[in-house]
């Protein structure tokens, strides 16, 4: 069993100092602030990104939200209330507000909705239908609906925003995968979710639909490229850390493997994922000493030149030794004492410049001295889940025990005991 692995199993938290858990929920603390204070009161929608500050800006171009991140809130306004950081009944009216206008007033097709709206709720850029991303947000109503269960009312709209969900309609006429979008002006993503990445989470909740479900064989119908990376041998799809990490930020994948040959354990793959981009961040320290065993972690995110989706390995030519936190606070749930570490390593050398309201600025580059000025939601919120995850698993707890998503993640993996 890898050592890692048996550390995880015997208590994230156990792991962890004190003073480490005091860093982790400082820093969850700040990216919780993000979500309540960069969310519309009137729609619950979440900013795309913000000032590391704190600003809130309403220009054209940065007049923006997102489902995702909007996803990631509604799970955020749960952790909060848990934590005491937001009165009960405050977060859960936020919620309600929320869900009753993706109910009542969000624009949408075949229940699906748009990537990019303003804040109001108009859709921005004519941006696309997009299947991820709603996905994301349902894992947050339905995270939501089991954290506020008490509330007829959350857990109603929740039932009823996922069951006008249309995932048959979004498999286009393909038997088992499903488009990544639709546009209204030129209808369906010439591309489909057809190789591993982060698409787990929208393959669950496409078979677990309580109204249009696609076959249970659409799970096994995307391919499983493999990587081999020093000791690691892992499943790959796509550089960005990213990919490894969001559908296990709601989906407890612990104890469990695929029914199937090879019988793949996808916890201990995005283990392996995060462990072979650290070494590949060391290795690369000879060309950027800002890269160390401590200091490491590169996944999509703002650069110096525009957003990448950069990563590795295997090797990209455009890292250029930028640093991006959340890569390694995404994966606190995988190496809680190796991601933490990481964390604070990154603070204590560079906090004068990197540490805000919300916590780490998205990314920074020690090698050029540049810091970027913004946030992003969608990097607060999985740095955000994978820490409570690590620490108390409640995200898990609460997603796992929406109706139908234990049972049917049952139907396609089986358990296993160690």
């Amino acid at each position: 069993m890898h050592s890692t692995r048996r550390d995880f199993l015997l208590g994230a938290a156990a792991a962890l100092s004190t003073a480490q858990t005091d860093f982790l929920s400082d820093l969850s603390h700040r990216a919780f602030l993000f979500f309540v204070e960069q969310a519309d009161p009137s729609t619950g929608l979440v900013r795309d990104r913000a000032r590391t500050t704190g600003t809130i800006e309403t220009a054209h171009d940065r007049d923006a939200s997102s489902i995702a991140a909007t996803g990631f809130g509604l799970t955020a306004l749960s952790i909060g209330a848990e934590r005491g950081w937001i009165a009960r009944a405050q977060a859960a009216a936020r919620v309600l507000t929320t869900l009753q206008f993706f109910d009542q007033h969000a624009p949408t097709e075949h229940g699906w909705f748009y990537h990019f709206m303003t804040p109001a709720g108009k859709r921005k850029w004519n941006s696309e239908l997009s299947s991820i991303d709603t996905a994301l947000l349902l894992a947050g109503i339905l995270t939501a609906r089991q954290c506020f269960a008490e509330s007829a009312d959350i857990a109603s709209l929740a039932d009823r925003i996922y069951s006008r969900v249309d995932f048959q309609w979004m498999l286009n006429g393909d038997p088992y995968l499903l488009d990544m979008g639709w546009h209204p002006e030129s209808g369906f993503i010439k591309s489909r979710w057809d190789h591993y990445c982060e698409l787990m989470i929208l393959y669950l909740l496409a078979i677990a639909s309580p109204s249009h479900p696609i076959p249970a064989e659409s799970w096994y119908a995307w391919s499983r490229p493999s990587i081999a990376w020093g000791p690691y041998r892992y499943i790959y799809g796509d550089r960005p850390l990213f990919v490894h990490q969001y559908s296990h930020a709601w989906i407890d994948f612990r104890q469990r493997r695929e029914s199937r040959a090879p019988h793949i354990d996808w916890f201990q793959n995005s283990i392996d994922a995060t462990l072979a981009q650290r070494d590949y961040c060391i290795q690369l320290s000879t060309r950027f000493h800002g890269y160390s065993a401590n200091v490491w972690g590169i996944t999509a995110s703002d650069s110096a030149h525009g957003y990448l989706a950069w990563g590795g390995p295997p090797p990209d030519p455009n890292v250029d030794g930028t640093v991006v936190p959340c890569a390694a606070g995404g994966s606190l749930m995988f190496v809680p004492a190796i991601a933490v570490t990481a964390l604070e390593a990154m603070k204590r050398l560079y906090g004068d410049r990197i540490w805000g309201r919300y916590g780490f600025a998205d990314a920074f580059n020690p090698n050029t001295g540049w810091v970027d000025s913004d946030v992003l939601g969608i990097d607060l919120g999985v740095t955000l889940l994978s820490a409570e995850n690590a620490v108390s698993g409640s995200v898990w707890k609460w997603f796992m025990s929406a109706p139908n998503i234990a049972p049917t993640l049952n139907r396609l993996l089986s358990s296993v005991t160690r």
